[in-house]
């Protein structure tokens, strides 16, 4: 087991942003109704500093265990946290004029939003099954409130219940994997879970079930079928806000938590769970696009894009050990991480361009609704065309580099059929994303509305489009980041 440092320098940013959560609850509450919120702009500056500080942090390549080993700060965990802020503070930018057009723009949505990242967080940092347990709660009971946060709607209230009770379900599911192995192995920690596996003395038919069930457990919290019927319903359900905040960061962090708990825990019993993986990596593939292609709801169409790309996400996870030996371990799960971080900042920009074209009393849902987008403002069509191209994995986009590297890492382990399935799906989905750029260039507006925006909100979505260009383009320096963060995580 690794020594436990005594020192709370390696947890500071997480202590930072627990301070900032009280702090701007009390500012906010001790300024009283009626007076505009100051959530807003200091939930901005927190996030900015914690991007900033795991992003520093993450330059010293240090791995520390804090508290009694029940929380580890590696790399990885600093790049995906840092990425986690940054994508929390692109969606307070973007959700700004959407909340405050339907009166949501209040203290208690900023609140929730940063419970929801302080959640993301800790399913990073968890060494062990309670602390990643605890994480996803949090990340979990935030999501349920903020997808209930417009009251005087029965939609919004209905997808919250329906998420409320599936996520207990697959909580449940979690729950009752991580008790089996605490039976199996005696320990919740995921260091000497590993150990007591790899030495073989454990209870293997406990074992089994609890490895059913904790797959099953991550599967849902990831989206990937057959564990995806709740995305649809709350992506369509919930306030494009608060879909935006459910898409992005909580599917890196549960990219993480499988990644802990699997790897870095469960090792040994590759063979096993990654034959799960393959099941549910073409069923996600297959489900997510079939069926986007007949969806009108645009949201919808969305989530079920959703469900294909955690379907590219579980293929680097199950490429990590090949014929009993984990030698491409490491260029596989940082492919997947690669993965993640690209999808992250894709759906941040797409979502970012939604909500700008919806308005006060006007719901951009439909796919009809982005109809001569080109016309409204040429330089967000391209935008949203840049996006469209990077979900669908078309050059010169990140998307299609992403797409590529975890394909290399299937196919090095020998599992060419697998790769062919991706690309064929691929190729099916690429239809549904190609169909948007053709109703924003070929099809005549509706209205004569045009898209206008801030000076603060054009600049960011011009630098998240321009990002997704230039990682497309030199995609070596964010592959080799991800490269380097895993492989100290395996080596910790």
């Amino acid at each position: 087991m690794q020594p436990s440092s005594s020192s709370l320098a390696p947890v500071a940013p997480i202590i930072f942003l627990a301070v900032a959560i009280a702090a701007i609850n009390w500012i906010d509450l001790a300024r009283g109704k009626g007076k505009q919120s100051v959530a807003y702009p200091l939930s901005l500056l927190a996030t900015l500093v914690l991007t900033f500080w795991f992003g520093l942090d993450a330059a010293g390549g240090e791995t520390h265990y804090v508290f009694a080993n029940l929380v580890v700060v590696d790399p990885m965990a600093n790049v995906l946290s840092a990425f986690c802020s940054l994508g929390m503070f692109a969606t307070l930018v973007y959700t700004r004029n959407y909340l405050a057009e339907r009166d949501m723009f209040a203290g208690e949505f900023y609140m929730l939003s940063l419970f929801t990242l302080g959640g993301q967080i800790v399913m990073i940092t968890g060494n062990n099954f309670l602390t990643l347990y605890l994480g996803l709660e949090l990340l979990s009971l935030s999501s349920y409130a903020l997808v209930a946060l417009r009251r005087d709607s029965r939609v919004t209230s209905e997808s919250a219940m329906k998420y409320f009770v599936l996520g207990a379900l697959a909580s449940g599911f979690l729950l009752y994997g991580m008790s089996m192995m605490y039976g199996a192995t005696g320990s919740l920690n995921l260091g000497e879970v590993f150990r007591v596996v790899e030495s073989g003395r454990v209870n293997n038919t406990m074992l089994a079930f609890g490895v059913v069930f904790l797959v099953a457990g991550l599967s849902f919290k990831l989206g990937a079928a057959p564990f995806h019927m709740w995305i649809p319903d709350i992506y369509q359900g919930s306030p494009t806000a608060v879909t935006l905040l459910i898409a992005g960061g909580p599917k890196v962090a549960a990219f993480a938590l499988m990644l802990r708990v699997l790897v870095e825990g469960l090792l040994p019993l590759a063979v096993d769970w990654q034959m799960m993986l393959v099941v549910m990596s073409v069923a996600s593939l297959a489900i997510g696009n079939l069926t986007a292609i007949v969806q009108t709801n645009l949201k919808r169409m969305l989530a079920y894009s959703t469900i294909s790309h955690m379907g590219f996400v579980l293929l680097g996870m199950l490429s990590g050990v090949a014929g009993g030996k984990a030698d491409g371990a490491a260029g596989a799960y940082s492919a997947s991480m690669f993965y993640s971080v690209t999808y992250l900042l894709t759906t941040l920009g797409t979502f970012g361009l939604i909500l700008l074209r919806t308005s006060k009393g006007f719901e951009a849902e439909t796919l009809e609704d982005l109809k001569g987008m080109s016309r409204r403002n040429p330089w967000f069509a391209f935008l949203m065309l840049v996006m469209m191209f990077s979900l669908a994995g078309i050059p010169p986009t990140v998307g299609f580099y992403a797409k590529l590297s975890v394909l290399q890492a299937v196919v090095s382990t020998g599992q060419t059929w697998l790769a062919v399935v991706a690309v064929l799906f691929s190729l099916i989905g690429a239809f549904y994303y190609l169909r948007v750029v053709k109703l924003m260039y070929f099809d005549a507006p509706v209205g004569e509305e045009k898209m206008e925006a801030t000076f603060g909100l054009r600049s960011l979505l011009s630098l998240n489009g321009l990002a997704i260009i230039l990682l497309g383009i030199f995609p070596a320096a964010l592959m080799n980041l991800c490269y380097t963060a895993i492989r100290a995580t395996l080596a910790s």
